[in-house]
């Protein structure tokens, strides 16, 4: 007896998918009315932008912190940016704190060398070893921070000038620890790609740090562009290293010490998006696995902590919502043998109960981002013309993140692999030929492999006249075809040089 035939006698096995397939979907339309809950509480709340409690009466002592990386391409533009920000010279040191092995170490000492000479004050400092990473860098440079305050810039980013002037008056109230400005994109229209990931990241910092601020929820910093009160780091137990989202993880640490945070979606700071799949990959799969330790190293104190009940409630969705790819690929193996069981029922009983929880678990992200990009760009109507692609990539990174969250859960220790930048922009010059690459590994193959089966499910609900299901059946097979074919077609890209030689 087939497959097809066991699932449409055998009672057992029919139990068992069905059963599984809407816990599963309960699951995450769980998640996905939390999704419109923010949206409902940024509407709720939306014209309670904060201001500053009053002024500083001098310009405070700031230290700028730049870790980095072997970032030979964007290393010069970075350092340019923080020495044209406008504050007074005798009130601003800059560090350059640089784990490099190769060029990147030549070029940021002889940028450091040449701002000295005008007078800055500019420190280069290299260590020998990457012990802690980014984290151990950080607070490496704390130990010879001379400011009262610490802006952290990555180095794909190009703070504006008058990033500080914009900032630092927020830190007039002395319970503020914590200054986060909202990512813009210096390359959002280079390819269909990075449109897709500046519409995720606008739905992360409108609707997610934006709507947890302004409603008195915990919000995160995100690793750069903010600012924090050199006090508040020091108190919270200073940079750490046993997770991979060490911003994650100070954030929390910082608010449950009694600091309060300030997220501004009305100033940027531009910086660049991943170019290419894999290093998308990889940033994603950083910020999941990071983001499943930070929760098993914060939920039992934020859980037991004498907080109110909407606090603890959204940190326990914000720390755990990347759970949601596990279950996006045990709904991914569990929607065929659902829909071969139940293509005997009528339409009746899809729109009583598989209606209610589909839109629940998927539309939640359309109104998400559709909300983020009409509130912050008048050209909103011609940038969600992708959003289906946006939907598709989300469940095409299952695969790769649910690797990242199982990692997260079992303590499997991993390197900080930092995504590569390019200094890519519309028309400028390609990237392929261009030194860092990150490891493409085996998830690409199963990606395709998923989207294929998606094919054959999709002609399956043709020929029986299943058409409801099959916008849902598309975005799966997309994304994962999508998400695998670009990640394996620009890691070939990269070795056709080498085939002809």
């Amino acid at each position: 007896m087939d497959l097809i035939s066991q699932l449409q006698h055998n009672d057992s096995l029919r139990y068992a998918v069905l059963t599984g397939y809407f816990v599963v979907l309960s699951i995450l339309s769980l998640y996905g009315v939390h999704r419109y809950q923010l949206v409902y509480l940024y509407f709720k709340h939306r014209d309670k932008r904060p201001q500053p409690l009053g002024r500083l009466q001098r310009p405070p002592r700031v230290t700028v912190q730049l870790p980095l990386f072997n970032e030979v391409y964007v290393v010069e533009r970075l350092i340019d940016s923080v020495c044209a920000l406008e504050y007074p010279k005798g009130r601003l040191q800059i560090q350059v704190l640089d784990d490099s092995n190769d060029d990147t170490r030549r070029i940021a000492a002889r940028k450091v060398r040449e701002y000295a000479r005008q007078g800055f004050d500019i420190q280069y400092v290299h260590r020998k070893d990457r012990r802690g990473f980014k984290a151990g860098a950080l607070q490496h440079g704390m130990q010879s921070a001379s400011g009262e305050f610490i802006a952290i810039f990555d180095a794909d980013f190009v703070p504006r000038p008058e990033m500080l002037q914009r900032t630092l008056d927020y830190f007039s109230d002395p319970q503020v620890g914590m200054v986060q400005v909202r990512w813009d994109h210096l390359n959002w229209d280079y390819s269909l790609l990075t449109r897709v990931q500046s519409i995720l990241l606008d739905g992360h910092f409108v609707l997610e740090s934006g709507t947890r601020n302004l409603s008195g929820r915990f919000f995160n910093f995100n690793g750069t562009a903010g600012i924090w009160r050199r006090q508040a780091i020091e108190e919270a137990g200073g940079w750490q290293h046993d997770t991979l989202t060490e911003d994650l993880d100070l954030s929390y640490r910082a608010q449950l010490a009694g600091w309060k945070f300030v997220f501004l979606s009305d100033f940027t700071a531009p910086a660049e998006i991943p170019v290419d799949m894999n290093s998308f990959k990889s940033q994603q799969f950083r910020w999941a696995k990071g983001s499943i330790q930070t929760a098993r190293k914060m939920l039992p104190r934020i859980l037991t902590a004498r907080l109110p009940a909407k606090l603890k409630l959204e940190a326990f969705y914000h720390l755990t919502a990347n759970i949601s790819y596990p279950l996006m690929i045990l709904l991914s193996l569990l929607l065929f043998p659902a829909l071969v069981i139940r293509l005997e029922h009528g339409w009746v009983e899809l729109m009583l109960i598989d209606l209610p929880l589909f839109t629940a678990a998927t539309f939640s992200v359309s109104s998400f981002y559709l909300v983020s990009q009409r509130e912050i760009y008048s050209d909103w109507r011609r940038r969600i013309k992708i959003l289906p692609l946006v939907l598709g990539v989300g469940i095409g990174l299952s695969i790769n993140n649910a690797r990242a969250v199982f990692e997260g859960l079992f303590k499997v220790d991993s390197p900080f692999v930092r995504t590569p930048k390019f200094s890519i922009r519309k028309g400028s010059d390609g990237w392929r030929g261009k030194r860092y690459r990150a490891r493409i590994g085996w998830a690409p193959l199963l990606e395709i492999m998923l989207g294929l089966y998606y094919v054959a499910v999709i002609l399956y609900a043709i020929s029986h006249s299943h058409f409801f299901s099959l916008p849902f059946l598309v975005l799966f097979a997309g994304g994962y075809l999508y998400t695998g074919w670009l990640s394996l077609s620009q890691s070939l890209a990269l070795l056709r040089p080498s085939f002809g030689r």
